[in-house]
């Protein structure tokens, strides 16, 4: 029985009202939960009908999506569950579920020699884990990181069909310093993942910038322009699978060119550094003495200088003179508040 991702979503939110033995719910209460999950994850402000939480939870009750839930009524007009400690995201997966996530897994894995294919790689990994909990009822094998608190996640799926679909937006936005929100035209071209954080890189026709990052954080609204005649502008600046190539975050201009950074790293901490590396372009310059010394070849930003404190005082920058001045000044500053 195929069901769209709204229809999820309503199914999860009766669950977790379900699941709360600390109030009451009624139909109506049930109603206004789902109404406002949808508005805040897909961004649907038209309220859900009676008529449909009705049949989300004959659909429940029913072994349809194998959930089985045993919904009750008390008093005509109390929803709970009979059984306190039932939800269905334990529903174990049939047989037949099983053999589709393992011929999935088995045709994913193709594609692991492929270049490239470190995120494909976690995606196998998390599909593999999740058929064996199911076949041998174990423990969680593999705890990926994950932050269920993050915003702006619900335009992710919007902001990617106007990038394919190549149409503008009009996003209103409002960033850390502003004191107001702005609303414009904006052409997006990629959206783009730093550590759990997600960005679009785009044409804000407003600004006088050809690129222009947002953080979707912060995107406060999304909607096709009013006005039909405002074109998508297309991307003629940069070859966006290679823009953030030479950057660690997301933080670059067109501006921007590489700069050889070297540093030294006690031979404590040079481990880690050696198996996880800063930026695909490391290289250990010199590894005799008491330091290691490594380079790298990257644009100058916040996030790297971030990734660089945040080895403490086992890591000296050299070069260059700029960066090495910078990180001196603000470790200079941190100090103080310990003196």
């Amino acid at each position: 029985m195929p069901i769209n991702r709204n229809a999820l979503v309503r199914y999860r939110v009766i669950d977790q009202c379900l699941r709360n033995r600390q109030r009451t719910w009624t139909l109506e209460d049930l109603i206004d939960a789902c109404s406002d999950a949808l508005y805040e994850y897909e961004g649907i402000d038209k309220g859900v009908s009676k008529r449909t939480i009705q049949a989300d939870i004959e659909v429940m009750r029913s072994g349809k999506l194998g959930y089985e839930a045993p919904i009750v009524v008390s008093d005509r007009k109390f929803y709970t569950y009979s059984n306190k400690d039932f939800t269905i995201t334990n529903i174990p997966l049939d047989a037949q579920d099983l053999a589709v996530l393992m011929e999935a897994s088995a045709l994913l894995k193709q594609f692991k020699g492929l270049s490239n294919s470190a995120d494909l790689n976690v995606m196998i990994s998390k599909l593999e884990d999740k058929i064996y909990i199911q076949r041998t009822q174990s423990a969680l094998v593999i705890d990926f990181e994950r932050n269920d608190d993050l915003t702006g996640l619900h335009w992710i799926e919007t902001l990617r069909t106007y990038v394919v679909e190549k149409k503008c937006v009009m996003v209103t936005y409002k960033s850390f310093r502003a004191k107001e929100a702005a609303t414009y035209p904006f052409s997006p071209y990629l959206l783009k993942e730093y550590r759990n954080r997600w960005f679009v890189l785009g044409t804000a026709q407003i600004r006088g910038t050809p690129l222009f990052m947002l953080a979707l954080d912060r995107i406060e609204d999304l909607a096709a322009p009013l006005d039909e005649t405002i074109p998508f502008i297309d991307n003629s600046e940069v070859d966006v699978t290679t823009y953030f190539k030479d950057v660690i975050g997301v933080t670059r201009s067109l501006k921007n060119v590489p700069t050889k950074v070297v540093f030294t790293i006690n031979a404590e901490n040079a481990p880690y550094l050696i198996t996880k590396p800063m930026h695909s372009s490391q290289q250990i310059v010199e590894s005799e003495g008491p330091d290691v010394m490594f380079s790298i070849n990257v644009i100058l930003n916040y996030e790297l200088e971030r990734e660089l404190l945040g080895h403490g005082d086992s890591i000296e920058v050299l070069r260059p003179r700029i960066l090495r001045k910078r990180i001196g000044e603000i470790a200079t500053r941190a100090a103080k508040k310990y003196a």
